[in-house]
Order: C-alpha cells, then structure tokens, then sequence
C-alpha cells in the first residue's frame, strides 16, 4: 500500500485518481486549493445526489495545496508518492486558459509546479506523476501517428508550459525520486458530483437542436487513473524521467450520439459523420507494454448509457467551469 497525494484532487481527472486509488487499496491524500473545505464524503440514498465538486466515496485526508511558487509547500512527511493534477486556468479553458493574465498562468502552472515537485523530493517522496498533456503536440500533420518520440510542437501556452513542466520534471528523476509524465488526452467519464463532459451536447441533440459532427481521441478518466497508478508501481527502470500517451479511442461527436440514442431510443437524426482519417492518433505501445489495458468501445457505450440514466432522472448539471 501507498500513501499517495494527489494535487487538483476535487477536479475532475483527480476525482478519478482519488477513487481508483482508493479502490485498489491505496491511502490518498487530497490536495486541494487553499481555503477549501474538507471535501464531504458521498453517502448511499435513495434520493437523487446533491452534487458537489468535492465529494469523495469515502473520507479522505485534505492537505491546502497552493500553485503560487511562493507559499508555503503542503506537508509531504510519510507521502510515498505524488501525483500532481493540480492546473490553474481561467473557468472553462485549457488552450487560452492564461485569459488575460499568461505571466501568473506560467509562474503558477510552471514555477508553482516545479516548486512542488522540489518539495516533494526534499521530504523523501519516491515517485511521482505530472499530469501532462496531448497538446504538447501542436497540431500535427494529418492522419500522423503521434508517439513519444515525436517531436513537442506546441503552439498555445497551455502546451508549452505542460512541455517545459515535464523536461524540468525528467531532470529532477533520480534513484530516490523517479519521475514520470503521462500526456492525456481527452477525458470523459461519469462521477457522483461531478458533470460529464458531454451533458450539453446530450441535452442539445435530445432537444433537437443540430449538431455538427467533430472527431477526437477520448479516454475514460479510470483508465486515466489506472495508467497513473500503474506508472507509480512499474518497475523505476522502464518509467523513469519518461513520458506516456494515455489515449484510448478515436471518436466523434456522431458515434457519442449514436450510442445515445440507442440508450434513449431518441428519434432526432445524427450529425453527419465527418471524415475521421485526418486526424492524429495518438500511439500508446509504451503505456501497455506495462500492462496496461484501456476499456475501448465498451467502456464508451456503457459510460453514455449511464450518462442517458442521469439526464432522464434528472440528475445532470451543466459542465463545471473549474
């Protein structure tokens, strides 16, 4: 068993890495924003949730974790591991997510970032995972296989800080304190509390409003979760100071509707199917020649059918801004 601390923990990628952990044995220590309260355990009802953004399956540890490189660092005393989650950005916005402000996105995102991992491997903290991205990338040329070995190409600020974030990273990675990045792309997936990501689209095409078709590559936020704990436990040899794809499908908006539709037996016509082969892959032979194993179309398909049971009890809210 790990002790694990978890920055950005009541987001939505760090709510599935909380829970995946706890589920596989795991203690976690929740890192949220400073002047957060304890985020509330949810319990079993009969009645329909009350959704918060922090609510967890069970109680958790809290620690006020902070991105402003000069406060004070959480207390990582007795932490074995740290996965860091946490990303500031304007409401709403990842790419242009600096709003106005792209000096204190990068001195938090960036110095904040690598002031944490500082502290992390001054307390004696093993391993640790940042939560990178596929923007790194740019946008690459059509139809190309995207690995690791491809050469980071951002073009928003958004990538280029999660890029310089995870070459500071790979420097710090040592024997006492092994490092690694895993560069998500799209997440989705269903959580108590928390809204999905394509709960507007699904209000959208059940009201009937048009919709026009757009591809990308998705993964389900605990398949997420499952290549982070796997990149914390893997041999330190075949992880180290390296980064990871995590993606699972490629999908478009018409094949999310199409799997709607079947579960709500809705009659409003589907978007036109746009032409998906343009479109960049993302290569994850490094990821699963750990052992890992996403949930694929299946995975997909059942999380839409829940997806279809929440917005027909009306337990849906509109996707968070945080």
């Amino acid at each position: 068993m790990m002790r694990v601390l978890v920055s950005g923990a009541s987001g939505i990628v760090g709510r599935f890495v909380v829970e995946h952990f706890l589920a596989h044995g795991h203690e976690v220590v929740a890192g949220v924003r400073a002047g957060t309260s304890a985020p509330p355990v949810l319990q079993p009802s009969f009645s329909r949730p009350t959704f918060s953004r922090a609510t967890f399956s069970r109680q958790v540890e809290t620690v006020p974790l902070s991105l402003d490189p000069a406060a004070a660092a959480p207390d990582f005393g007795g932490i074995d591991a740290f996965v860091h989650a946490a990303f500031q950005h304007v409401p709403g916005r990842y790419r242009g997510g600096e709003g106005d402000d792209p000096e204190g996105f990068r001195r938090a995102n960036l110095e904040g970032s690598l002031a944490l991992f500082a502290a992390a491997r001054k307390a004696g903290v093993r391993r640790c995972v940042f939560l990178s991205s596929r923007a790194v990338y740019g946008r690459p040329p059509d139809g190309e296989l995207l690995t690791e070995e491809s050469e980071p190409a951002p073009e928003s600020l958004y990538g280029r800080v999660k890029w310089e974030t995870e070459q500071a990273l790979a420097t710090m990675d040592g024997e006492d304190f092994v490092t690694a990045s895993v560069r998500a792309t799209g997440v989705y997936g269903l959580l108590p509390g928390l809204p999905h990501k394509w709960e507007n689209l699904a209000r959208d095409y059940l009201s009937g409003r048009p919709i026009a078709d757009r591809v990308g590559t998705e993964i389900h936020g605990d398949d997420l979760a499952a290549a982070i704990l796997l990149l914390l436990t893997a041999d330190a040899a075949l992880v180290a100071g390296r980064a990871f794809n995590a993606s699972d499908l490629l999908t478009s908006r018409h094949e999310i509707l199409s799997e709607l539709q079947q579960a709500t037996t809705c009659i409003h016509p589907l978007p036109d199917p746009a032409d998906p082969s343009g479109f960049a892959r993302m290569d994850t032979t490094r990821l699963r020649s750990l052992g890992w194993t996403p949930g694929g179309p299946e995975r997909l398909r059942a999380d839409i059918a829940s997806l279809a049971d929440r917005l027909a009890t009306g337990d849906a809210r509109s996707p968070a801004t945080d």
